[in-house]
């Protein structure tokens, strides 16, 4: 079926679509159209909404809903987020799933209301106190927003581990064609080989949620550990799960092979950057494309590689944090120029080819 729909009403589609049991939020700029339509959607489903008296509350409500096995997710926009970090590691101590959506406003401060980037440190270096991680997706699509609600619920599951979705004010506010496709046809889009009944298996939390203990041996969950050597023993658990997750790693590229300068970049400014590389080509310019379709897990390799033989421009709505990740992963072997731009604003074509020339010129 295809509609025309807004970035943050398709997420709520596809989190209908994965099977979501329980929503919590509350209400913040640009994400106010999740909770809204999360309200409507979620009663005609029969399904738990609940809007929140804090960003405090729906961390921990979503917490509640994860710790019984039950599909829970929650969203909120920049410093929303920011008041949730304590509950995200909390559920990444106690290994619980859930999905948790960041639909980007400017920053820092209350900043306004306008897409952003400025949160890339949060959602990969920070997501609470402690050696924390997250599988962090990047949307870049109205049709992304839905798929990958469909994916991270999964994924969370699968690690039983926060899945953060990743978005920005533009790709939620924006409005563009959209096909809610089947669960099936979405698993072969997000996945190699699963079935639907193997994805709908992975949310059998029987053998760990808590559900009442009779006729079964009691157990708990819990993310505080005083005895020596509890924690470390925990925390070396955790890190083995957080290698396991990078076979989830994603991208895409584009024009790679032949290039000389490889634009890169995640959500709306990848967007920007196809555009340039377009007019780049149509100039006689060697210029490709990378997009993260993860940011947790990184493609450091695949990045380093590319940049053997290829100068690479980072462009990001930020003052330069994925760049940070970028030139870690190159590791000195070219190039990594950067063009950033932070409180709302949108990378400009124009300059992006200007940059690219210079680059080349040097």
């Amino acid at each position: 079926m295809i509609k025309l729909l807004k970035g943050n009403y398709a997420l709520v589609e596809g989190a209908i679509k994965a099977g979501i049991d329980a929503y919590f939020g509350y209400p913040i700029t640009p994400q106010n159209e999740i909770t809204e339509y999360m309200s409507i959607r979620m009663r005609e489903e029969g399904k738990l909404f609940f809007q929140t008296e804090s960003e405090l509350a729906s961390i921990n409500m979503t917490f509640g809903a994860a710790v019984i096995g039950k599909m829970a997710m929650t969203s909120s926009s920049s410093p929303g987020i920011s008041l949730m970090q304590e509950g995200i590691s909390y559920l990444i101590g106690c290994e619980l799933p859930c999905v948790i959506v960041n639909v980007q406003r400017g920053g820092p401060g209350l900043g306004n209301i306008s897409g952003s980037q400025g949160d890339y440190f949060q959602a990969v270096k920070g997501g609470g106190h402690g050696d924390c991680k997250m599988i962090c997706l990047l949307p870049a699509s109205v049709q992304e927003m839905y798929e990958m609600a469909i994916k991270a619920f999964y994924l969370a599951f699968k690690y039983r581990n926060p899945v953060f979705i990743l978005t920005d004010g533009i790709i939620g506010q924006m409005l563009e064609k959209v096909d809610l496709l089947s669960l099936e046809d979405v698993l072969k889009n997000q996945f190699k080989n699963l079935s639907v009944d193997d994805y709908k298996k992975m949310f059998d939390a029987s053998s760990w949620a808590l559900t009442g203990c009779e006729g079964r041996d009691s157990r708990f969950i819990r993310s505080l550990y005083m005895n020596e050597g509890e924690l470390t023993k925990k925390n070396t658990l955790l890190l083995e799960k957080y290698k396991k997750m990078e076979q989830e790693l994603d991208w895409e590229e584009e024009l790679i092979s032949d290039a000389e300068v490889v634009l890169v970049a995640y959500g709306i400014s990848s967007r920007i950057n196809k555009d340039a590389c377009i007019l780049a080509r149509k100039s006689g310019l060697k210029v490709g494309c990378f997009r993260l379709k993860t940011a947790f897990p990184f493609p450091s390799n695949r990045l380093k590689e590319i940049a053997r033989t290829r100068k690479i421009l980072v462009v990001e709505m930020s003052m330069g944090q994925m760049l940070e990740d970028v030139k870690l992963a190159v590791d000195g072997v070219n190039t990594v120029d950067f063009y950033g731009i932070s409180g709302g604003d949108l990378p400009e074509v124009n300059v992006i080819l200007e940059k690219i020339k210079n680059m080349l010129s040097r």
